[in-house]
């Protein structure tokens, strides 16, 4: 099958002075625009974890993508002074375009890219590219999605990682679980025959790369990582979610997409309709439970709480106990010469009759 060639977007180079083109196993690219302010700590960092004990060789290229401020200024002296390290400059801005200009010229056995911000554990990534070396898989993704990722950042962007996830799995078919964290790799084999398919140059490139590598049978592995939120963060999220959705709709998910509205649409008004109808019912029901016992209102006594109040006179009268103790102290004095029928003293929870209960007698004094 014929590859379509690669129209690169002229570019201005400047390699590590010490370092001979294709003498790498891993090229990792860091694009950037207008980030004068974290380029140079991140690379430092990045090219000192690099030093320090990584198995493989890496190249750490910077990608200026239309920085109108001293990013390339910054990226020039970093590649002067850091050995492994080189920039380039694009004048046109956009992450995939320069992702895909550096890695159709790279010569490395494994293509990888993260965001400046570092915003991904370092610690993640040998696990991301040694299946890539080894052969066991096509791609490598980071996912902050998966079991055994720790996540740190707000809710809002934790609802728009998830919620577009589940739209491309919607809409899309995709079987990978998280498209947009800065942390990825491919094998330069597999990248040759997928690049020239690729149409975006924004951030859309991302699902992009991946979708068209499920499509073509790629084996994509997923590296749980350790991922930090940065509050500095300049995506414009209304535009790039306009973006996506446009992505979604040229790669063939335009009727997957108006299907996923039509059942979310069905499905709040089926809420909607159940709910007006039991409404009714529920108020009702709600009206019930609050004159229940404890306490009942006199204006929720039904009528047979007013027969039984009526038959225990006692609960109602409050002149019934003097009288009753009036007529107990008369039964008891010497000068009663027969028992006199007395009422006792009700129990105090005032539920039992008095006819239930025998008669009390004096008895006549023996004087």
């Amino acid at each position: 099958m014929n590859t379509p060639a690669i129209a690169l977007e002229p570019a201005i180079v400047a390699a590590a002075a010490d370092e001979p083109p294709g003498t790498c196993q891993v090229e990792i690219v860091v694009p950037v625009k207008d980030e004068e302010n974290d380029l140079a700590p991140s690379i430092r960092r990045l090219q000192a974890f690099l030093a320090d004990g990584f198995p493989f060789t890496a190249r750490v290229t910077i990608a200026d993508n239309g920085s109108t401020d001293g990013t390339w200024d910054i990226a020039l002296g970093l590649a002067a002074e850091l050995p492994g390290v080189a920039a380039i400059r694009l004048e046109q801005p956009g992450r995939g375009r320069a992702l895909r200009s550096i890695w159709s010229r790279s010569s490395a056995d494994v293509l990888a890219y993260m965001d400046v911000d570092l915003s991904t554990d370092l610690n993640a990534l040998l696990p991301l590219v040694a299946p890539l070396l080894s052969g066991h898989s096509d791609v490598a993704i980071g996912t902050r999605l998966a079991r055994g990722s720790r996540v740190v950042r707000g809710p809002r962007r934790e609802m728009i990682s998830r919620g577009y996830n589940l739209l491309l799995q919607a809409t899309l078919g995709a079987r990978f679980s998280d498209a947009q964290c800065g942390f990825k790799a491919i094998r330069r084999d597999k990248a040759r025959e997928l690049l020239p398919r690729t149409q975006d140059g924004g951030w859309f490139f991302d699902t992009e790369l991946l979708v068209l590598a499920e499509r073509a049978g790629l084996r994509i592995h997923e590296v749980p990582v350790d991922w930090t939120d940065d509050p500095d963060s300049r995506v414009n999220v209304r535009a790039t979610a306009l973006a996506d959705i446009r992505g979604i709709l040229r790669m063939g998910g335009g009727h997957r997409l108006a299907r996923f509205v039509a059942v979310g649409a069905a499905s709040t008004l089926a809420y909607l309709l159940i709910y007006l109808a039991l409404r009714r019912g529920l108020a009702a029901q709600a009206a019930r439970r609050h004159c229940s016992w404890p306490p009942v209102r006199p204006s929720c006594r039904s009528a047979a709480s007013t027969a039984r109040t009526r038959r225990r006179p006692w609960r109602s009268s409050s002149s019934w106990w003097p009288s009753a103790r009036s007529t107990i102290s008369s039964a008891r004095t010497p000068t009663a010469s027969a028992a006199v029928p007395v009422p006792r003293r009700p129990s105090p929870s005032g539920w039992r009759r008095t006819s239930r209960r025998r008669p009390w007698a004096a008895k006549p004094s023996t004087t």
